[in-house]
């Protein structure tokens, strides 16, 4: 079981959702901690994909780096933070709802403390992103039911 999971339906095609949700560039646009993100390979997001992505964090902006672990296209995909002292592992899931007219969005999020990261983890880290994620998932759901394909 993971520290937040979070279901919500979006009035969008799957196939939408998921170009938007497995592009790093747009999680700046509905993550609030996401200041920027950047792909560290030059071919399209998938396994084995990288991308550093910094988050305000306190009064601080930390980089991280996280790997695409799992990805089975247009269905699911898991990635993995591999340094720093806090470092996510993120599970997404897709299901077509209303014969692909609409769509079911699951989010498994939980963490890994590693040196301070292990202190930080249950004081900063879990109680920020708990309050952060249910605004995350609304920013989200708002931009993909009113922007266009």
């Amino acid at each position: 079981m993971s520290a937040i999971h979070e279901e919500f339906d979006v009035d969008r095609r799957p196939e939408d959702v998921w170009a938007y949700m497995i592009d790093p560039s747009h999680l700046p646009e509905w993550q609030l901690s996401a200041v920027a993100t950047e792909q560290l390979d030059d071919r399209p997001f998938g396994l084995g994909s990288r991308v550093r992505v910094t988050r305000h964090m306190g009064r601080r902006d930390v980089p991280m780096t996280m790997e695409c672990t799992q990805y089975e296209p247009q269905r699911s995909w898991t990635v993995r933070g591999i340094d720093g002292p806090v470092r996510g592992n993120f599970h997404g899931e897709i299901t077509p709802l209303d014969d692909g007219r609409r769509t079911h969005v699951t989010m498994d999020l939980d963490f890994e403390g590693h040196g301070i990261g292990k202190v930080l983890l249950p004081l900063v880290i879990r109680p920020q992103v708990r309050k952060e994620m249910p605004r995350n998932e609304q920013l989200l759901k708002d931009k993909l039911e009113h922007t266009t394909a």
